[in-house]
């Protein structure tokens, strides 16, 4: 029997408040799965499951805000599953022997087990907590009336073949159900559907294999006449739903705390450098205009991929400062600070940057903007970056000087492309240019570090064919 956690989702992260579960207890989970919504101070994050098994009792309600590290449910492993139903499998075993004696022997000392089977082919959802839950879900959907049933597994217990075998021996009764089978909804999206009123079958679901969640139920709600669009203003999930409004005073503090504690225990070092952008620009122009809209790139992409790189490159900057020392980063993982639309940032994770194709990083870019901005990311997506690039080119800026995020040890910041006048081989003309600047721990590298880096994001932008 595992503990599913509440998972340290960044450095300045102490607590989170659980605001839904997608799986119901008893349903099977796969490692990597989203088994959970939690909101923490800067976002509502999705989070999965780092072991396969089966969902069991949850320990925390939805609304609940607990400390990093507390255990939020159970989670029965495979292995744990396996050990049980062996040991349930030994007394059907034993009477291969001798059956008459071991049939006649247990009669009246074990009186109170006989009375145990009765309640659990009369009520088979009773007999097996762990999995009654699954049981009693899919004979509701299937239509399937348990009372009815005698059960086939342990001690007169409903198995799922039972009850696939009864709602297959049935197929009028399922007839109905059959033309239209129920998505999976969320036991959050229920609740708010029946606050709503809003019908469940009419609800399109965007979670994992079409699940309805709570969000899919307030968007369809605001299309039903009679029923007020907003959501009730009185659970966790509200504030996750308009982050902007509820969440910013939160996430000014947590952004307040990490960046004090960087200033202040983080010997930062600074170093910029101009780069030519003619022949990136030249080739970013000629690569849109051969492909469809959907594909065209931005610049972003082209300077994501020259800064992973060049990490790859000079790999003491790509990693971590803890325990006094550092330890280099298993692949380059670039945090993208995004900006949130009710102000705030975040920065997601690009994970293996240096080994996207440059259309490939391009996508994985847009996809986890979209989301972070929408609340949509998950656990994974925010853990784990060995370095940080700020890009503020969008907003005007032409330099940008960023706080490291500890315990990474460098932040790289990109600011607009602009036209400037330059010298090429004694000619001065003007050139797209734009200002690179590093940010880094002086505990880990020093000035030639950086310098070497900047070097290299210059090398690789000369020539984009290769990136």
């Amino acid at each position: 029997m595992g503990e599913f956690t509440m998972p340290s989702l960044g450095a300045d992260m102490d607590e989170g408040t659980l605001v839904e579960w997608l799986v119901e207890p008893g349903a099977p989970i796969r490692r990597g799965d989203p088994v959970a919504v939690v909101e923490t101070a800067k976002s509502t994050i999705e989070v999965e499951c780092f072991e396969s098994g089966t969902m069991g009792r949850p320990l925390v309600e939805p609304g609940t805000t607990v400390p990093v590290g507390t255990p939020l449910a159970l989670i029965e492993t495979a292995a744990g599953t396996r050990g049980k139903a062996g040991r349930a499998r030994k007394p059907r075993k034993e009477p291969q022997g001798p059956p008459a004696p071991e049939r006649t022997r247990p009669a009246e000392p074990a009186e109170p087990v006989r009375t145990r089977e009765p309640v659990a082919s009369e009520a088979p959802g009773h007999g097996h907590v762990e999995a009654g839950p699954l049981i009693r879900h899919l004979a509701e959907e299937g239509g399937v009336d348990l009372a009815a049933l005698r059960g086939s597994g342990p001690g007169g217990r409903v198995t799922r073949a039972d009850i696939e075998r009864a709602a297959a021996a049935a197929p009028t009764a399922r007839a109905p159900t059959a033309q239209a089978p129920r998505a999976r909804v969320t036991p959050l999206a229920r609740r708010r559907a029946a606050e709503l009123g809003v019908d469940l079958s009419s609800v399109a679901g965007t979670g994992k294999d079409a699940a309805i969640r709570a969000e899919d139920v307030t968007r369809a709600a605001s299309g039903h006449a009679g029923v007020p669009s907003p959501p009730p203003r009185t659970t966790a999930a509200v504030r996750a739903s308009r982050p902007s409004e509820d969440q910013a005073p939160a996430m000014r503090r947590a952004i307040a705390r990490l960046m004090s504690r960087a200033n202040r225990d983080v010997p930062h070092y600074y170093l910029s450098t101009t780069v030519d952008m003619a022949v990136a620009m030249d080739w970013l122009h000629d690569h849109n205009r051969r492909s469809p809209i959907s594909e065209r790139l931005l610049p972003a992409a082209l300077l994501l991929k020259a800064a992973a790189l060049a990490a790859h490159e000079v790999p003491e900057l790509n990693g971590f400062w803890t325990d006094d020392r550092f330890t280099a980063g298993e692949g380059v993982h670039l945090g993208v600070a995004v900006s949130l639309r009710g102000g705030g940032l975040i920065a997601p994770v690009l994970r293996g940057a240096d080994t996207l194709e440059v259309p490939a990083l391009m996508s994985a870019l847009k996809d986890l903007v979209s989301r972070a901005r929408t609340g949509r990311l998950r656990g994974s997506e925010v853990s784990g970056a060995t370095l940080t690039v700020t890009n503020l080119g969008d907003q005007g800026v032409e330099t940008v000087f960023g706080v490291v995020h500890p315990p990474q040890v460098a932040l790289v910041g990109f600011g607009r492309v602009v036209d400037r006048p330059w010298a090429v081989d004694g000619l001065l003309g003007v050139r797209p240019v734009v200002t690179v600047t590093l940010s880094a721990d002086h505990r880990a590298t020093d000035g030639a570090v950086g310098a070497r880096y900047l070097t290299a994001v210059d090398r690789l932008l000369q020539n984009p064919e290769k990136l």
